[in-house]
């Protein structure tokens, strides 16, 4: 996982836990964390897949979880503000486009892997070929219809980004 990356990957992370929480259980909480992580660690590499965007990102910083918040009737508590202001709308927008769509997720990974964080895209297969107890563990987050209104934020620069034509695709 890109070094530099970590905060906003792990607050994506744990924001599209939060959003989408899974059912009770260890393995079920356990397998949806390596999900949205898996997701999450690719979204954000290619949103900044230089050195120079990820320095840009810590110069000025994500864009927080205040318009995500709104969108799911979400209402944090005070506690939470300080992991939320790392949260990265677009990387999470992404993120969920990835955990509804396992071809999306696939080719995306093959556009992270010419990014200089190619080593550090990891394999993602639990987005990519998820089994079905990758779906039984994490139903809200793989959950299409759940995750549009936030998948669809950022999803056309994203198809921009992947060279895909948006129409055929949820």
């Amino acid at each position: 996982m890109p070094h530099d990356l970590t905060p906003v990957i792990a607050a994506s992370t744990r924001w599209l836990l939060a959003a989408y929480p899974s059912p009770a259980g260890a393995f079920s909480r356990a397998s949806a964390e390596a999900q949205a992580r898996q997701a999450a660690t690719l979204a954000a590499v290619l949103r900044y897949p230089t050195s120079v965007d990820v320095e840009l990102l810590h110069l000025l910083a994500p864009s927080g979880s205040q318009r995500l918040d709104w969108l799911t009737g979400c209402d944090p508590r005070p506690s939470d503000a300080a992991w939320r202001t790392w949260v990265d709308e677009t990387v999470v927008s992404w993120a969920a486009c990835f955990l509804a769509d396992p071809v999306l997720a696939t080719r995306a990974h093959s556009a992270a892997l010419a990014t200089e964080h190619q080593t550090d895209a990891g394999t993602p297969q639990r987005l990519t070929d998820p089994s079905a107890l990758d779906t039984e563990a994490a139903p809200l987050l793989r959950h299409p219809d759940l995750l549009q209104d936030v998948a669809d934020l950022h999803r056309p620069q994203l198809m921009e980004l992947l060279s895909i034509d948006g129409a055929g695709l949820p």
